[in-house]
């Protein structure tokens, strides 16, 4: 069994972030996080990349947390463009995911986006 905690640290590996504040991410999109992840929910899935998303662009909108991330052989910059690529893709997958209730996914607005 892994739980919904478990499974957001699956999805933000490599990213040092204090387990209160995951909680918190987790609750923030409808989860909780000592309860069992569903796999085969959409919308479980779905919010625990809600979740991750909120966690990515927090340290993209702070500079000196975006500093800590990087290592001696890369850069500020090179980090920063692998960061916004990881956003925009879970901005897509989210957009076309399903939901477990209407069965229905945002793939309309995704032909609108970039």
């Amino acid at each position: 069994m892994i739980t919904n905690l478990q499974r957001l640290e699956m999805e933000t590996k490599g990213i040092k972030i204090e387990q209160n504040e995951l909680t918190v991410h987790l609750l923030e999109n409808n989860l909780q996080p000592h309860e069992e992840y569903i796999a085969t929910s959409s919308t479980s899935k779905r919010n625990v990349y809600k979740a991750a998303l909120s966690i990515l662009e927090g340290i993209a909108n702070n500079p000196q947390t975006m500093k800590n991330y990087t290592v001696d052989d890369t850069n500020v910059s090179y980090f920063h463009n692998n960061l916004m690529t990881r956003i925009h893709d879970l901005e897509r997958k989210i957009r076309v995911m399903q939901d477990d209730v209407t069965r229905k996914s945002g793939s309309f607005f995704y032909l609108f986006s970039n």
